[in-house]
């Protein structure tokens, strides 16, 4: 879903406080995405550019994309995580910053959250 649509689907998320976690995590094919923290719903999201034609993220899905020229420009929201408060948050994601930069820094992510067992699966 797009930006819009996320924020519309639950009236608690346009008020809520966010917390940036970085505009430049990278998976294995060189997607880039964007890790933003919703307080009032306790969701960790993801705005990813759009991807290559077929691969895998990081958190399970497999994808083929039959983009039209339209799609290969429209970034998209996937919730990944639930986490009920900020410090747990902290806690989960300790180190963020020093690993976001490196190649496929997504694949972290998605470990550090399935190991943290807030992880929301491919849906």
């Amino acid at each position: 879903m797009d930006i819009e649509a996320f924020y519309d689907a639950d009236a608690r998320r346009r008020p809520s406080a966010e917390l940036e976690l970085g505009t430049e995590w990278r998976d294995g094919q060189g997607v880039r995405y964007e890790l933003n923290y919703v307080e009032d719903t306790g969701e960790l999201y993801v705005i990813q550019e759009p991807p290559p034609h077929e691969w895998e993220d990081p958190f399970g899905g497999i994808h083929v994309n039959p983009a039209t020229e339209a799609d290969e420009k429209k970034m998209t929201v996937r919730v990944v995580a639930n986490i009920q408060t900020v410090g747990q948050l902290h806690q989960v994601l300790d180190g963020w910053q020093e690993v976001m930069n490196e190649p496929n820094s997504a694949a972290w992510l998605a470990d550090r959250l399935k190991a943290g067992g807030v992880a929301v699966g491919p849906g």
